[in-house]
């Protein structure tokens, strides 16, 4: 069931209740593993698929086609139906060693000590503030997260004609997003030589009717109490003006490793994810780590040929990815444990 957690020990905690962290849990429970709890700090489980309300999720993890709201549900009641515990509104504060944590929640603060605690926090978008567009603070600008979370979950519209900036496989969702919110993005910019997606997925922006604009960068937002205006640069260097009411900022995803930076865990330092062995196990064997929050080390040397400096893989898995991950990694914790 759903509710606070009152132990103070458990077999195996996972931090994170999205696709990879409910994975591992439902595996770790069919394992007969007992003491499985999940620690979200958010007040309903299901990570990022809750504030998807298109298709298609679900096809790998349940053989059918469901939006993002229905695939996290299902997923939140596989682990229920499994026993597994699922703590909300619980903030993990420190990753101590060997599986010591610190926690808080509105009943206070805790220790909890696990035998393993899997880490999948996943990743977060990169705001307007890091990625240094000068301008005002005025109102229009958002994330893909922020969007959809306003339009699926609180009934709002931020804007009607916003640019997008992006074109990761989020920023095709927002525009999916837009489109069941009666939202018309005014055009959707790239900085690189081609989009960050596989065709046909960028053929997404004729069919809606949005113009792509390669090689074009936002410089400038305009505006005082809303949005007004952009200024971008195009491949010469030339500056124009583009009229719209908001700008939606969409992928450069950076792991939500906060709690691992703060830890006594070992960093890759040029993605800031932890470090892991082929088990998915970190530099502290009590702790392990799956899902987005995990990012590969890309190696320029060893990146195959067809892929140029303006066109890398992207490393953010899907949530079916992410399912499968955080199943892999369960069933290696289950081996360390027996």
């Amino acid at each position: 069931m759903t509710e606070n957690f009152k132990k103070e020990h458990c077999d195996v905690a996972v931090i994170g209740a999205g696709p990879s962290g409910l994975s591992a849990a439902i595996t770790l429970k069919k394992s007969k593993i007992q003491g499985v709890v999940v620690l979200e700090r958010e007040a309903e489980a299901g990570g990022i698929p809750r504030h998807c309300g298109h298709p298609p999720f679900g096809i790998r993890e349940f053989q059918r086609v469901l939006t993002g709201p229905k695939y996290a549900k299902k997923l939140v009641e596989t682990a229920q139906n499994a026993g597994v515990i699922i703590a909300l509104k619980t903030s993990v504060t420190m990753l101590n060693p060997e599986g010591g944590l610190n926690l808080t929640s509105p009943e206070g603060t805790k220790q909890l000590t696990a035998k393993r605690v899997l880490l999948a926090t996943g990743i977060r978008e990169t705001p307007r503030s890091a990625r240094l567009v000068s301008g005002s603070r005025a109102l229009g600008i958002c994330t893909t997260g922020v969007l959809q979370s306003m339009v699926y979950l609180k009934n709002r519209i931020p804007f009607r004609r916003p640019i997008v900036i992006g074109t990761e496989i989020v920023s095709f969702s927002a525009l999916l997003t837009c489109r069941s919110a009666g939202i018309q993005p005014v055009a959707m910019l790239e900085e690189k030589v081609r989009p960050n997606v596989r065709w046909p997925i960028f053929q997404l922006t004729r069919w809606l009717g949005v113009p792509l604009l390669l090689q074009t960068k936002i410089v400038t937002i305009l505006g005082k109490e809303r949005v007004e205006a952009v200024e971008v640069s195009d491949e010469n260097g030339q500056v124009h003006k583009i009229i719209c009411d908001g700008v939606l900022f969409t992928g450069q995803y950076t792991p939500e490793s906060s709690l691992a930076r703060i830890s006594h865990l070992e960093l890759d330092p040029k993605t800031n994810s932890p470090v892991v062995d082929q088990f998915g196990r970190c530099s502290d064997p009590a702790y392990y780590a799956a899902g987005n929050m995990v990012q590969p080390h890309l190696d320029q040397a060893k990146v195959p040929i067809f892929y140029s400096a303006e066109n890398l893989p992207n490393p953010v898995e899907d949530a079916g990815k992410c399912w499968f991950q955080g199943r892999s990694v369960a069933k290696n914790i289950v081996k360390d444990l027996c």
